[in-house]
C-alpha cells in the first residue's frame, strides 16, 4: 500500500487514555496505537490513513451484506424519524420488531416459531440459559441445571454463557467455568486421532453419552454447539456431526440448542447452517448477520412446545422476568428487515455459488510450506500455519505467528482473523464476488510467502 498522510495523534491518544477494547492484550494495546477505519463499501474498508483493504473476515463474523448499502440506512433513518425507539415491556411492541419476528420464525428450522430479541449473541446465549432452567423448573424437573458444550467452542462472554465458552483466554482469573458447565472433546478433524468422519461422529456420540452418565441424566439440562467452531480455530465438523448429537439429545431427554451467531445468514451458504443436516434443535441463537453489523441485535429462538410450556408455568397475571431494555428496538428491526431482504433478494444464493468456489481456490494454498491445514464450510474458512507439515508440529510462541500475520496481511491489504493458536480465520461478507475471492487469495498467498515460521 503506499503511502499515506497519518492520522493525526489526538485519536489514538484519546484511545490510549479512555477507550477500554474488547478481546486485546490491554498493555500491547497501549504501546502499539488503535487502528481507525474510516469507511467501508462493499467487501473493502478504508482506514484514517487512506490505505484500502479487503475485509475477509466481515468485520467480527457479522457484515454479512457488504458495506455501504443506502437501503439499509434509509431504512434506519426512516424509523428512527418516525419512532427512534418502543419498549416490548408492558404489552408494547413496534411495527418492524413484530414484522421481523414474524419473518425470523418463518425462515427457521423447524417449530422454532417464537423469537426472543437480545443485543447480541452473548446475551443470546443467556437467555437460552434462563430459560432452559425456568422450562425444567415448571416441568418439575428441578434437578437438571447442567449444561455441557464443546471444547473450542465459543458462546459469548457475558457471565453466563462464557463459562459454556471453553477458550482459556475468557475463563482465566475470570473464576470460571461454572460447576455446572461442563465440555466435550471437539470433534476436530486435524488433530483427532480418528481416522475418519464416522470414527469422529462416534466419538461424539460416546463421549457426549459418558458426560451424561458421569453427572446423571436427571442432572442435565442441555447441549449446546456451534455449527462451524468459529474462535476456536474455525473448526469444520464431518458432515453428519450434528444431527448424530442431535439424536443423541432426544434419546438421552436433553435440550439440544444450536449456537448460529455466526453461521447463520449464509456464513455456510444458507439462510441458516442447520438447513445442511436438517436439524430441528430447541433453541437456536443468532445475532451478527442478523443486522450485517449496522446495528446492535441478537435473537434467540425457542420451539413452540418449550414455550407453551413457559406460557403456561407463571401463574395468571405474573410476567416472565427476564427481558432487555433495547429487546425488539425499532430501528434495528427495521434494518434487519432489510438485510434479510438483501439476503433473499440474491445474497443467499451468492453465498452459495461463490462459496464452492472460495472453498476449491483455499485448497489451493495447501501446498504452501507453512501450511498444515485448509478446512471451510461456505465462506468460513480457517488456515492452520505449522513449523512441520510431516507432524503437524505448531510453531514456537516466541515467533508471535498470530502478530507477524496479521501485521503483514495488513500490509498486503487483507483482514483476516489471526488468532492465538496459529489459524488465519476468514469470513468475508457474502456479497462478495469471485474476482474478489481470487484478489483475496492473491493477498493471502502473499502474507503466507513472507516465511511466517522458518
Amino acid at each position: 500500500m503506499g503511502k499515506k498522510p497519518m492520522l493525526s495523534n489526538s485519536l489514538i491518544e484519546k484511545d490510549r487514555a479512555h477507550y477500554f477494547h474488547p478481546v486485546v492484550p490491554i498493555r500491547a494495546h497501549e504501546e502499539r496505537g488503535v487502528t481507525v477505519m474510516q469507511s467501508g463499501k462493499g467487501v473493502f474498508l478504508t482506514d484514517a490513513n487512506g490505505n484500502e483493504l479487503l475485509d475477509g473476515f466481515a468485520g467480527l463474523w457479522c457484515v454479512n451484506a457488504g458495506y455501504g448499502h443506502e437501503s439499509v440506512v434509509e431504512a434506519a433513518a426512516e424509523q428512527m424519524r418516525r419512532l427512534p425507539y418502543a419498549t416490548g415491556y408492558f404489552h408494547f411492541g413496534s411495527e418492524p420488531a413484530i414484522e421481523l419476528a414474524a419473518k425470523l420464525a418463518e425462515l427457521s428450522p423447524g417449530d422454532l416459531d417464537h423469537v426472543f430479541f437480545t443485543l447480541g449473541g452473548s446475551d443470546a446465549v443467556d437467555t437460552v440459559v434462563r430459560m432452559v432452567r425456568y422450562y425444567f423448573n415448571a416441568r418439575g424437573e428441578t434437578s437438571k441445571k447442567h449444561f455441557i458444550a464443546l471444547e473450542k467452542g465459543y458462546h459469548g462472554s457475558s457471565s453466563n454463557g462464557v463459562g459454556l465458552t471453553a477458550l482459556p483466554v475468557f475463563h482465566d482469573k475470570f473464576d470460571l467455568p461454572m460447576q455446572w458447565q461442563h465440555h466435550i472433546a471437539s470433534p476436530f478433524p486435524y488433530r483427532n486421532d480418528a481416522a475418519t468422519g464416522e470414527a469422529i461422529i462416534a466419538q461424539g456420540v460416546a463421549n457426549l453419552k459418558a458426560k451424561v452418565a458421569e453427572l446423571g441424566a436427571d442432572n442435565v439440562a442441555a447441549f449446546i454447539m456451534e455449527l462451524v467452531q468459529g474462535s476456536g480455530g474455525v473448526i469444520v465438523p464431518p458432515d453428519g456431526y450434528a444431527r448424530a448429537m442431535q439424536d443423541t439429545c432426544r434419546e438421552l431427554g436433553i435440550l439440544f440448542v444450536v449456537d448460529e451467531v455466526i453461521t447463520g445468514f449464509g456464513g455456510t451458504g444458507p439462510m441458516f447452517g442447520c438447513e445442511h443436516e436438517d436439524l430441528t434443535p430447541d433453541f437456536l441463537t443468532t445475532a451478527k448477520g442478523l443486522t450485517s453489523g449496522y446495528a446492535p441485535m441478537g435473537a434467540m429462538f425457542v420451539s413452540d412446545r418449550i414455550y407453551q410450556t413457559i406460557a403456561d408455568a407463571a401463574p395468571d397475571g405474573m410476567p416472565f422476568g427476564h427481558g432487555f431494555t433495547y429487546s425488539g428496538h425499532p430501528g434495528s428491526a427495521a434494518v434487519a428487515l432489510e438485510v434479510i431482504k438483501l439476503y433473499e433478494g440474491g445474497m443467499i444464493e451468492n453465498a452459495k455459488t461463490v462459496g464452492a468456489y472460495f472453498e476449491a481456490q483455499l485448497k489451493t494454498v495447501l501446498d504452501h510450506p507453512v501450511v498444515g491445514d485448509v478446512r471451510s464450510k461456505g465462506l468460513l474458512a480457517g488456515i492452520e500455519i505449522v513449523s512441520n507439515k510431516d507432524t503437524k508440529a505448531k510453531p514456537a510462541k516466541d515467533k508471535d505467528v498470530p502478530g507477524r500475520l496479521a501485521k503483514t496481511g495488513y500490509e498486503n491489504g487483507v483482514i483476516f482473523r489471526a488468532f492465538a493458536d496459529d489459524v488465519i480465520g476468514l469470513a468475508p461478507p457474502i456479497c462478495i464476488s469471485e474476482a474478489e475471492i481470487d484478489l483475496l487469495i492473491t493477498r493471502l498467498r502473499a502474507t503466507l510467502d513472507k516465511r511466517i515460521t522458518p
